[in-house]
């Protein structure tokens, strides 16, 4: 075990509501805890469930941490007991990058060993904090739940995002026709550099007419969507025979006015969606094998990777939030802790 400091900087919520009320605190360091690595953490990512935690509407599941924070990556400095079991190969020493039920905010953190995985060879550790929290969600939701397969069409929503980026790249490198949405010119050409077929500008564009001319009617075999609301009834239209619809947010809400069932009949279609943080360690454990065995090579390779928009010390973390949320960026948000 490496010596770790009595009492560490972190990043507190003071009540529910906008960026204002992010502060940066001091509590003190964590002990390892069965099952669970200690983490020297050198930057986290900022995600939009990050965002809808400060304002109140997505707490913590029972028994984690209140200080935000879904991803880190950094060295382990100590192991609890029984990770020698549920990770063989994790060491004191090793960088790594995790998923964590929440805790990432601060100089260290403990993460589930099973949910530690190995800094991919191609990647710094600042940028590997950008790859747990989106290749965890796009590899379970496009390929295990979604069953994207090769020589299929994938549109995603919000191409420019993290997820997006994520999406596009491991589509792409699986065979797949991607076609993104995106909100500028800007931010479609940024999906295109990442391999997407097509690019649509939502805001000039009617994205239903352009996915059913590039399709030639056929429409889509898979979407991805963290848009709700008003899109459920476009996707569910824009489904091809046997489609699949994986809905993985709703910042438009969950709602759907006048939804027509028909299609899912004559079409055949799934409708599917799922949250990360709230699964259990089990199912977290089974999608980080997955990548270990899938991605982790390509990521090793850099024929994939997290791409970084732009990186904040840990007293702009109020900034980083105000910037997730303006929807300006190409990619990930990250955050040093200057360890």
């Amino acid at each position: 075990m490496t010596d770790r400091p009595a009492t560490m900087r972190l990043i507190r919520f003071d009540g529910a509501g906008g960026p204002e009320v992010i502060r940066l605190d001091e509590a003190a360091t964590p002990a390892p805890a069965p099952g669970k690595a200690l983490i020297e953490v050198v930057a986290y990512g900022v995600n939009r469930p990050d965002c809808i935690q400060r304002t109140g509407a997505y707490p913590p599941p029972p028994g984690e941490s209140d200080v935000p924070g879904l991803e880190i990556a950094g060295r382990v400095i100590a192991l609890g007991e029984g990770c020698d079991r549920l990770n063989p190969d994790l060491k004191v020493g090793d960088e790594v990058c995790a998923l964590v039920g929440s805790g990432g905010y601060a100089e260290y953190a403990l993460a589930d060993a099973g949910l530690c995985l190995p800094k991919p060879r191609a990647l710094d550790l600042v940028t590997a904090a950008g790859a747990p929290e989106t290749f965890f969600t796009v590899y379970d939701n496009v390929f295990t739940r979604g069953r994207l397969a090769r020589g299929e069409t994938l549109l995603v929503h919000g191409g420019s995002s993290g997820i997006g980026s994520t999406a596009i790249q491991l589509a792409r490198h699986f065979g797949a026709t991607v076609i993104a949405t995106a909100g500028s010119r800007e931010k479609c050409d940024f999906c295109r550099s990442l391999g997407a077929d097509h690019a649509i500008d939502y805001r000039t564009q009617d994205f239903v007419e352009e996915v059913r001319r590039i399709t030639d009617k056929r429409g889509v075999d898979v979407i991805l969507d963290m848009v709700g609301g008003p899109y459920i009834a476009k996707n569910i239209s824009l489904l091809a025979l046997e489609g699949r619809l994986v809905q993985i947010a709703f910042l438009q809400g969950p709602m759907a006015k006048d939804l027509n069932f028909t299609p899912v009949m004559v079409k055949r279609l799934t409708l599917t969606g799922s949250t990360l943080r709230p699964r259990t360690l089990a199912q977290k454990t089974a999608i980080a094998l997955a990548l270990r065995e899938k991605v982790w090579p390509l990521l090793d390779a850099g024929a994939v990777k997290p791409l970084v928009h732009k990186i904040f010390p840990m007293e702009e973390t109020r900034q980083a939030h105000e910037l997730m949320e303006s929807s300006a960026h190409l990619g990930k948000i990250l955050v040093v802790t200057g360890r």
